[in-house]
């Protein structure tokens, strides 16, 4: 029975293991480190490698894996709790006694998550003398200003002079460490308990002497328990997603890549549970056609939410079928407006676009534009026309660039916009990120490709434009 016990508990920490992404490890290495070796963390390439070293070094067990909930709790996967029998309130509850991650590294890990790329390559920049060009990500230089002594809980200096050209957040967070951990070196300063503390003074009086700053902690809980208003997402279907792929036209340039789109957004939307359908090359009467038949479709009444990806040549405004016939992104939201699609009727409907809304830009090899015209420079870039803009609530634009500038499509690997979309949606979602974070860090994403290319591509960076109902936000939306 003991044995039966081990391999299921065993299993269950296997079953975290399959869910984790290799980011989400070099996270739960990071808030790590200062409880297993830096050498010892190096070896270790996934979660299930990690648990090992926590139960060779008694912090882990069937009986207490309070450890891993704690982890699993900072890096957001909270629906990976329920694996071994914890909630994010039940989390909340322990871990001014249980907590053995440091305020310290809770701080830094915090500070990663607020760090752009964009924000991250300032950073290399400023301190071009002292780090080496490896690096990565926000948490190796941290990890590296640590090895190299410009780091530590009592040498924050140099952090905040990166950190303060960025964002006020940043130096905040810093700023209410510093404080709380001036609080837990004197706990007493200054006063005199009349009486004897209360089981709740002592605990927090604990967790703050333990370097777990109970402050700390609470504004990390309410960052992560705000009440917004929110879609119902309840249903068991999710909802229709239709994909119209446009690579093959009569005069215009083959896409090519695109397929590569179409199938990674047939991943990413399946897993989240939608029944998807994709249209290759498809005539202005066939995409007429299709939509006429998904508006009408009665599994709409039964699902939370819609979503449409069109991926073809663009122009201002507007989208081409394969027989080159324009169709104006208005015309392709009206057909899921309330009076015309009932069953979506209060119910978010989703629209993402690869396709260029101006001139195409000289071709970059490997790179090309979704446009008609490969040989035309783009003019200065204008806002989103009124015209593309849906009417009603409940609709969100998702475009991969503004009016006058084009779209970048990689030909081995697909476009910059779609590419990032999959990728941050299957990054966030399991954080319960909402839809508009999501779409913000794509945004983020599909910038800093921009900065990658030449120079003369860097001032087309795309923008997304969302047009919800106020003060709706897709909270959990996927």
């Amino acid at each position: 029975m003991e044995d039966d016990n081990n391999v299921d508990f065993h299993q269950k920490l296997l079953s975290i293991d399959e869910k984790l992404e290799l980011e989400d490890i070099e996270s739960l290495k990071f808030l790590c480190s200062d409880l297993i070796t830096p050498k010892t963390l190096e070896g270790i390439k996934s979660a299930h490698q990690l648990f090992q070293k926590f139960m060779d070094e008694d912090l882990l067990n069937k009986e207490d894996c309070f450890l891993v909930a704690e982890l699993l709790f900072l890096i957001k996967q909270y629906y990976l709790l329920q694996n071994i029998g914890y909630t994010k309130e039940k989390v909340l509850q322990e871990l001014s006694t249980k907590g053995k991650i440091s305020s310290y590294r809770v701080m830094l890990y915090n500070l990663s998550e607020e760090v752009t790329q964009l924000d991250f390559e300032y950073i290399k920049f400023l301190m071009h003398k002292d780090i080496p060009k490896t690096l990565t990500s926000f948490l190796s230089l941290l990890r590296h200003m640590e090895k190299q002594e410009l780091l530590s809980e009592n040498n924050l200096e140099m952090l905040v002079k990166v950190c303060q050209p960025l964002s006020s957040n940043l130096t905040k967070r810093i700023s209410q460490y510093k404080n709380e951990k001036k609080e837990s070196e004197n706990p007493l300063e200054g006063h005199v308990p009349e009486q004897p503390l209360s089981k709740a003074q002592e605990e927090k009086k604990l967790s703050v002497a333990s370097g777990t700053a109970e402050s700390l902690w609470e504004a990390f809980a309410k960052e992560n328990t705000e009440e917004t208003e929110q879609y119902m997402m309840g249903h068991r279907h999710r909802g229709l997603c239709l994909i119209f792929n446009n690579f093959q036209f009569q005069t215009m340039n083959f896409r090519e890549g695109s397929c590569k789109d179409a199938v990674e957004l047939r991943s990413v939307f399946k897993w989240l549970g939608f029944t998807v359908t994709i249209h290759d090359n498809t005539t202005k009467d066939e995409m007429e056609r299709i939509l006429t038949q998904c508006r009408t479709n009665p599994e709409h009444k039964d699902s939370d939410c819609f979503v449409c990806c069109v991926l073809t040549h663009g122009e201002s405004g507007s989208v081409f079928s394969s027989d080159e016939k324009s169709i104006a992104i208005h015309d392709l939201t009206s057909y899921f407006m309330a009076h015309q699609c009932p069953g979506l009727m209060d119910k978010p409907k989703l629209f993402f676009l690869q396709a260029c809304q101006g001139m195409e830009i000289q071709e970059g090899v490997p790179l090309e534009a979704d446009a008609r015209n490969a040989s035309i420079s783009p003019p200065a870039p204008k806002k989103i026309p009124q015209r593309c803009i849906p009417t009603e609530a409940d609709f969100l634009l998702g475009l991969a660039t503004v009016d006058g500038c084009c779209a970048i499509r990689n030909r081995m690997k697909g476009s910059w916009y779609i590419q990032a979309l999959c990728h941050q949606l299957k990054r966030l979602v399991p954080r319960k990120e909402d839809i508009l974070t999501i779409l913000t860090v794509v945004n983020d994403e599909v910038t800093w490709s921009f900065e990658l290319a030449e120079e003369e591509f860097i001032q087309r960076r795309a923008k997304l434009h969302f047009y919800l109902r106020p003060p709706a936000c897709l909270q959990t939306l996927l």
